[in-house]
């Protein structure tokens, strides 16, 4: 698995962002997350060796982008067309990132992005129903080839189904997981199934990435370490592969 941050930092906009893991790293470093800079891999992806031979290789996994930042964070505007020319030209390479802001999607965008690469896959994250609704109206109309919807922070039950009624043959993938850290918000196990259920009836493949770090299922909360927050999710045995049409 390889991770690309072309630039770090970010500003909080919604409540998914009161705990973020990227401000609670940079505080134990006595660094201020919502500067964002660009990073000493901004080029990463084209970077070669003395061969001549690109250095970042393909494993058959995603590329893991900007999970530092977001990739459409109006601080990184003037940076954004040379990453995504670096992606054009790393076709070999499929990359995936996730957003909170796809109303900025077009600001500088490539003159050639038409209906989108075929390797850049984005992700729209919806930690609540306000959210919900402000993003995905917009992101679902989005040029795209390849998109997919994330309630990550998730911090309360969320009605997705008018949205996979109408979209169900564009989003490839709906994921769920709480939140980590001593400050995490619950996350119940009933919001999980309710969202898988959701995506069963309309075929759409779900995935249950993590439990957070405390985890209600009935009446009991419990406190997962973070070790452990996958692993047991995985265990819940939930997640659905959509039957080809």
């Amino acid at each position: 698995m390889a991770t690309w941050n072309p630039w770090h930092g970010c500003t909080k906009i919604s409540p998914g962002c009161y705990h973020c893991y990227v401000y609670r790293r940079d505080a134990e470093f006595g660094k201020d997350a919502s500067v964002v800079s660009k990073t000493a891999s901004f080029n990463l992806p084209i970077k070669k060796n003395r061969k001549g031979e690109y250095k970042l290789q393909p494993d058959g996994d995603y590329v893991y982008t900007c999970f530092t930042s977001d990739f459409f964070h109006p601080a990184a505007d003037k940076w954004r067309k040379d990453a995504w020319a670096m992606m054009k030209e790393r076709a070999d390479l499929n990359f995936f990132f996730v957003t909170k802001r796809p109303e900025r999607f077009s600001v500088s965008l490539p003159d050639d992005w038409g209906d989108g690469y075929e390797n850049v896959h984005i992700c729209c994250t919806c930690e609540n129903q306000r959210m919900t609704d402000k993003r995905l109206p917009l992101f679902l109309e989005l040029p795209i080839r390849h998109k997919s919807i994330i309630h990550e922070p998730m911090l309360e039950s969320i009605n997705i189904r008018s949205y996979l009624a109408q979209y169900h043959d564009c989003i490839e993938e709906v994921t769920c997981g709480g939140e980590s850290g001593e400050e995490a918000r619950i996350c119940d196990y009933a919001w999980i199934l309710n969202t898988m259920m959701q995506c069963v009836e309309y075929n759409v493949s779900f995935h249950f990435k993590q439990t957070g770090a405390r985890f209600k299922r009935g009446n009991r909360i419990y406190q997962i370490d973070r070790k452990d927050q996958l692993t047991q999710a995985r265990k819940a045995g939930i997640d659905f592969r959509a039957a080809q049409n």
